[in-house]
């Protein structure tokens, strides 16, 4: 009867939010953070980042974790409480394995990135260079939906490479 009794409250909208609601006070009160929430230091605030390609996966999924994070991106290094350098930000493609008649069926797909972080003329963090690899299979019979995996691949591959920059970079004081 008493268990029947409990299932009846916790049918009750108003008793599922209460429940939702306290386990969340416990959950934030222990200093728990959802994954990728760290907080950014107090000089990345307002950064400017400096890339050679500003349209690049990388580029656009690393200003949008900032921007997550509580950032306000400049578009000036005179206004900026640092700047975020990325020297390098590049895909390669490489074959890994030909069929016999010399054809691709296997590539990789390496996605590079480098950045720095400087603040008021003094490198806060040096040039870091990340790196993530990923292999796909070809086949000629289907060249555009193995074109459309390997973008993906990349996008994917660009969102990693930003939260780990991000991780790096939210461990700065």
């Amino acid at each position: 009867m008493w268990s029947s009794d409990r299932s009846a409250v916790l049918r009750r909208p108003a008793s599922r939010w209460t429940v939702l609601a306290a386990l969340a006070a416990l959950a934030a009160g222990c200093g728990f953070r959802l994954a990728g929430t760290a907080p950014l230091p107090a000089v990345l605030a307002r950064p400017h980042l400096s890339f050679s390609d500003p349209y690049s996966d990388f580029a656009r999924m690393f200003g949008q974790q900032l921007r997550d994070a509580g950032a306000t991106l400049e578009d000036s290094d005179a206004t900026a409480t640092a700047t975020v350098d990325v020297s390098r930000d590049s895909v390669e493609q490489r074959v890994l394995s030909v069929s016999a008649r010399n054809i691709p069926t296997e590539y990789l797909l390496v996605y590079t990135v480098t950045y720095s972080v400087r603040h008021a003329g003094k490198q806060l963090l040096a040039p870091q260079t990340i790196s993530l690899s990923q292999d796909y299979s070809f086949s000629e019979q289907a060249v555009l939906a193995k074109q459309h995996e390997a973008d993906r691949l990349r996008r994917q591959m660009a969102r990693e490479l930003a939260a780990i920059a991000m991780r790096r970079i939210a461990s700065l004081k």
